[in-house]
């Protein structure tokens, strides 16, 4: 079942989807490039909310102006976390995991590495019982070097890669390694919009391995409650 694990679907609730006539259109292209199966992560910044309640809160009346109502049925609410000095002695960060799962994307930060920002994800994680994806991790082969990539990949942890990775030789090459080297990967568009952001599965299909695919779709099934 053809997994789309990052998107911005929801209407009116971050830099995503304007509208719900804009997120349905969104899901019927999905549909279209073959995706069977969405996680909604909406962003999630901890120092821009009043609490994780409300921002649930915010993401239903989202989801509600949709649901019932889109190409794909199968939709499961997650959130896109950034990571943050203190987040992980945030209340209630458990409920920002994709529904029904132990899974939480978190977003680092587009600067230079500081081993805080791992540190911030490791307790999210340990003290919590979540299972961490990074999200779209070849974006920062423009801040980290080698070492420091390397670091983040000694994390137990998955690793989400944007679709947008394929346009590349140096990027497919990168996820080609990140393959040999046998991390676990998932896949998503990271769409926003029907524009420049618009879903992109057909790229991801086209250029991408086959097997790890196929892997990927299997990760939420195996981390449901």
């Amino acid at each position: 079942m053809l997994t789309e694990y990052h998107c911005h679907i929801l209407p009116g609730i971050d830099d995503g989807a304007a509208d719900a006539d804009t997120a349905l259109a969104m899901v019927g292209m999905m549909q279209a490039q073959g995706v069977e199966r969405i996680v909604a992560t909406p962003h999630f910044y901890a120092h821009r909310e009043q609490s994780v309640a409300a921002f649930l809160e915010r993401r239903q009346e989202a989801f509600a102006k949709i649901e019932g109502r889109t190409a794909i049925s199968d939709i499961r609410l997650g959130a896109e976390v950034a990571i943050e000095h203190g987040l992980s002695e945030l209340e209630g960060i458990e409920r920002l995991a994709i529904a029904g799962t132990d899974l939480i994307l978190l977003e680092l930060p587009y600067r230079g590495f500081k081993e805080w920002m791992l540190e911030e994800a490791y307790n999210v994680g340990a003290e919590h019982k979540l299972r961490i994806i990074f999200a779209h991790v070849h974006r920062y082969l423009e801040y980290y070097n080698k070492e420091e990539m390397a670091r983040l990949f000694s994390m137990r942890a998955m690793f989400q890669i944007n679709n947008e990775a394929f346009e590349t030789h140096a990027q497919r090459s990168f996820v080609r390694s990140l393959l040999r080297d046998e991390l676990p990967l998932v896949y998503g568009s990271d769409a926003h919009d029907l524009g420049e952001r618009r879903p992109n599965w057909n790229l991801l299909l086209k250029k991408g391995n086959p097997e790890s695919i196929e892997a990927s779709d299997r990760v939420l099934d195996r981390h449901t409650k």
